[in-house]
């Protein structure tokens, strides 16, 4: 960066952090009304404020990390159903939950089940969503600025701190949306938002747009081995071809299972036999995490609880609506473009993530290792990795007979042993020694020297196999042939240019500190009203404040020391990370709202009973009865989904509740308070937009399909 970048890049963050602060300033915490003036900002935003804040909100290094990184590995545009199904969710959401939240008159989504259900549902949501909100989003999106900083500022060094090292960007990330939350709350996250949902979106189209001028001026050469097995393109045709007909011809054909490149990239609807997003979630799976996302999550509804009027928080819903129709071309088509651009910039990165683990681990088959499988030490912005490794070998030889051993399995199996073969069979010989040290027993002979990839792999995990059979808590750590969540940071390096880099930037570190702070604010709002507050019942408004500051303190410095983890490959990505997880609660909670929203007579103790039986079932479908089933053929792929498995639990949960209905009904529909302190007249005008957002939404996925 230029110094001029890094100045504007500085004042930039400092005035827009400073402008919510400012704006947050009216804020009565003594008064009678001070919870609500911290945690909803005086329940007065209006329908601009929100729409941004909730695309703010939303929009965060998740997304232009995990979900470009999902697009560049072979899921491609089938990863953009999270951004275009949540725009029909959207609309839903605003006609449909948001008028019973604002009846209410709640301080947070749990608030509604006791008032519904009971004390006893409250807190169970409570609890598992405040854990869930704090070990995964929060954790995750600290992780995922943290990467942008690690990539983009590798080789660089501020007042010691190497920022190339994940654990001190993630404090870094951290500490600057703990500030303006603590002092601000909800009112300066809004206004704060405002400003960097609108650059969001404009950086977000800058990176697409020198993106594919970089595609049209690469080398046709270059570019012929990034193309999708199912592609019919020469190298004769991208050369007479433009941008985005490149783009299409490299990432053009049927969408097939297998490896990253094995089919098309351009649709929104993969085979069944997909591990990730088969057709099969677009019928049920993905609309839960859509719904309990958007309708039922804290730190998304939040702003919608804060809205001046009924009416006021529809359009504001239906306007992110809108804007959700535009993500996926500033995030997952930027994604794709960055295996085209840069596969080879994608390797290095798993490489120096790979040396680092091998060498902290195992100091001799780090030793062992080809130089193509350790970071170049004659490349400047390499020079902290080697150090770290260098560290990091020290330290592995000094506990010597002490280190216990470690075995390592290929995370893209084939695809590894086809970019590293030599290195592949030297793994696998490690893995080997490894278990016959450990008394494995019957293991298969080495392959041989011409050995194919795939035989390379299967001998391997043979080997593992043996290995954890003979000491099943033999630690196994995962390699990587590329480190896809490393593409967005890699468009970042390689495409900015002085003068516009600090607006990108900018807009980039705005979205993770915006989404951080709505987290951090809505973690700390359940933890204060749900929790707390029932615990200290007569406390005061500003102990209730308080109490929420101190939260948001403890809630950074937990996610914080998870965050830095959350690199292992072992997580399949921080997006699939972020989403699998939610599962434990996401299909419960919705069931149980559902019943709550639609059938009066349903008995009180389904709000506690619909998210106990999910937790306990989706635990059951991920690592017991999936498994089982997978292994007798009796499932349509090698593994249930995650949101396959979502799907089961909502329609097991659902026949529940709805079978106790049934059996064991309430004598007298449940009579909810009306809150009468805001308008809760209808929007028509939302409605009209609702219904256009809903028919591009559908002419997106034919196109598309």
């Amino acid at each position: 960066m230029s110094t001029l970048d890094i100045v504007l890049f500085v004042v930039s963050v400092v005035t827009v952090i400073g402008l919510g602060i400012w704006k947050s300033k009216g804020e009565a915490t003594h008064s009678e009304h001070g919870a609500s003036d911290y945690f909803l900002a005086g329940r007065g935003l209006t329908w601009w404020l929100i729409g941004f804040s909730l695309i703010a909100a939303n929009i965060s290094t998740e997304q232009f990390v995990g979900m470009s990184g999902q697009a560049a590995n072979w899921l491609g545009m089938a990863i953009a159903s999270y951004e275009w199904m949540a725009a029909i969710t959207l609309v839903v959401v605003a006609f449909l939950f948001l008028p019973k939240l604002l009846r209410c008159g709640v301080f947070t989504i749990p608030e509604f089940l006791e008032r519904r259900y009971g004390v006893l549902s409250r807190t169970v949501m409570a609890v598992a969503t405040m854990v869930i909100l704090v070990g995964v989003p929060t954790a995750s999106v600290i992780f995922s600025g943290a990467k942008v900083v690690s990539v983009f500022f590798q080789g660089y060094s501020v007042l010691g701190l190497d920022l190339g090292d994940m654990t001190v960007a993630c404090w870094i990330i951290a500490g600057s949306a703990a500030v303006y939350v603590f002092v601000g709350g909800l009112k300066a996250c809004a206004w704060t938002d405002l400003a960097w949902g609108a650059s969001l979106i404009a950086g977000g189209a800058i990176v697409m747009a020198l993106a594919f001028s970089a595609l049209g001026q690469k080398e046709a050469k270059d570019l012929i081995g990034t193309k999708v097995a199912t592609s019919t393109a020469t190298v004769e045709q991208l050369e007479k071809a433009g941008s985005w007909d490149r783009f299409k011809m490299l990432n053009t054909g049927p969408a097939t299972e297998g490896v990253n490149g094995s089919g098309g990239k351009l649709h929104m609807v993969r085979p069944k036999s997909d591990t990730t997003i088969p057709w099969t979630v677009l019928v049920l799976g993905l609309w839960i995490p859509n719904f309990f996302y958007w309708g039922l999550n804290q730190y998304i509804m939040q702003r919608t609880l804060g809205s001046k009027s009924l009416c006021e928080g529809q359009k504001g819903i239906v306007f992110a609506a809108s804007l959700k129709l535009i993500i996926p071309f500033i995030v997952v088509i930027p994604g794709i473009l960055a295996y085209n651009l840069y596969q080879g910039d994608l390797r290095d990165e798993a490489v120096d993530r790979n040396a680092l683990l091998v060498a902290s681990t195992s100091p001799s088959l780090y030793d062992a290792l080809t130089p193509a499988s350790k970071p170049d030490p004659a490349m400047a912005r390499k020079k902290n990795k080697v150090a770290a490794i260098d560290k990091a070998l020290a330290s592995a030889r000094a506990k010597g007979d002490a280190l216990k051993p470690a075995l390592f399995d290929f995370k893209d199996k084939e695809l590894f042993a086809t970019l590293h073969p030599e290195d592949a069979r030297i793994i696998a010989a490690h893995n080997a020694v490894v278990a016959g040290k450990l008394g494995a027993k019957d293991l298969p002979p080495a392959p041989a020297a011409t050995a194919k990839p795939q035989d390379i792999v299967s001998y391997n995990s043979a080997v593992i196999s043996a290995a954890t059979a003979a000491r099943p808590d033999v630690s196994q750590d995962f390699l990587m042939a590329q480190d896809y969540d490393a593409a967005f940071p890699t468009l970042l390096r390689n495409l900015m240019r002085p003068g516009i880099t600090w607006f990108v930037l900018a807009a980039i570190f705005g979205a993770v500190v915006s989404s951080l702070a709505a987290m951090l604010n809505s973690a700390s709002t359940i933890a204060t009203m749900d929790i707390y507050n029932k615990i200290r019942k007569h406390a005061s408004q500003y102990e209730l404040v308080s109490a929420g500051r101190a939260f948001v303190v403890l809630f950074v410095l937990i996610s914080g020391l998870i965050a830095p983890a959350l690199g292992s490959p072992q997580f399949g990505g921080i997006f699939n990370f972020i989403q699998e997880f939610q599962g434990f609660i996401s299909p419960g909670v919705l069931a149980v709202f559902l019943f709550g929203f639609l059938i009066h007579k349903a008995p009180r103790y389904l709000g506690w009973l619909g998210i106990a039986v999910n937790a306990v079932l989706y635990g059951a479908l991920k690592w017991y009865i999936g498994p089982w089933l997978c292994a007798r053929g009796w499932w349509f792929s090698p593994e249930i989904s995650f949101l396959d498995r979502m799907g089961l639990c909502l329609i097991t949960v659902l026949a529940i509740c709805g079978i106790l209905t049934v059996v064991n009904p309430l004598p007298k529909p449940v009579e909810m308070p009306v809150n009468t302190a805001i308008a809760l007249e209808s929007s028509r005008s939302a409605k009209v937009w609702g219904i256009v957002v809903v028919i591009v939404t559908v002419l997106l996925y034919v196109i598309f399909w």
